[in-house]
């Protein structure tokens, strides 16, 4: 559906869009196939009149371990497909913020990097109770363009963002819920994102669609500040010495 990768499987349920990141064996860790769909489908189910809301979660353990590290190291080498790669970071943060339908996360395990980013775009998040938010692009010597820091100054504090972004610190669910960056922890976060994206599909759908732009409005604004000079800083930061150290380390064989 909508020309998705074997990475992202959606399906109808009605007028419901669940949206499965489909890697499990690599955890949901992002290569180009699944951030080049990511890119696209945000647009598509805006433009889909059929659609009412959507659920976005991960297949197995994870949510999404965030980057593949043989893709990140793909990006540090290849000029084109980093320039492709930056563009269609600002394209997913954009077409989630803008996004006509409501987005109701199903958190079923570990949000890192890119995954964090999901959570933070989305309008209402369900977390397992083992489930945990991070953004750890400074560990790897990049600048996180596409969600995370971008969103979270709008969420929480100043100082509790620079913390998390600037240390890649863990946020278990609990304290996730705690801070306003997620709104329930449960057992079965799918099933109750399922419920929770039903009933909006219920209510006028005007007012719930509008309503959401209203609130959005914020976010694009927030985003928009800072976009340009995160893109251009972490296409810079994909060319650092400490950036490549860090890759070339995290993918050497063991042993």
């Amino acid at each position: 559906m909508y020309g998705m990768p074997d990475e992202i499987e959606v399906t109808a349920e009605g007028a419901l869009r669940i949206i499965t990141l489909n890697r499990p064996d690599a955890l949901n860790a992002v290569n180009d196939n699944l951030h080049s769909g990511l890119a696209s489908l945000w647009d598509q189910l805006t433009d889909d009149p059929q659609v009412r809301a959507a659920v976005l979660t991960g297949r197995g353990k994870a949510f999404s371990a965030g980057g593949d590290f043989t893709y990140l190291a793909e990006l540090g080498q290849d000029a084109a497909l980093r320039a492709k790669t930056i563009r269609h970071g600002r394209e997913l943060v954009l077409g989630m913020a803008r996004c006509r339908i409501p987005v109701v996360a199903a958190v079923n395990g570990p949000a890192v990097g890119l995954g964090c980013s999901l959570v933070a775009l989305s309008d209402t998040v369900y977390m397992a109770p083992t489930a945990y938010l991070a953004d750890p692009h400074v560990q790897v010597g990049l600048v996180a363009a596409d969600g995370g820091p971008l969103t979270w100054p709008l969420q929480i504090s100043l100082l509790q963002a620079k913390e998390f972004a600037l240390t890649g610190t863990r946020i278990p669910a609990e304290r996730a819920v705690a801070l306003g960056l997620a709104n329930h922890v449960v057992d079965d976060p799918l099933s109750e994102a399922i419920a929770c994206a039903k009933k909006m599909m219920e209510l006028p759908q005007q007012a719930v669609e509008a309503t959401k732009r209203m609130l959005n409005i914020h976010l694009e604004r927030a985003v928009l500040a800072s976009l340009d000079y995160a893109n251009m800083a972490e296409e810079l930061s994909f060319q650092t010495d400490d950036f490549r150290a860090t890759i070339a380390r995290l993918t050497a064989p063991k042993g």
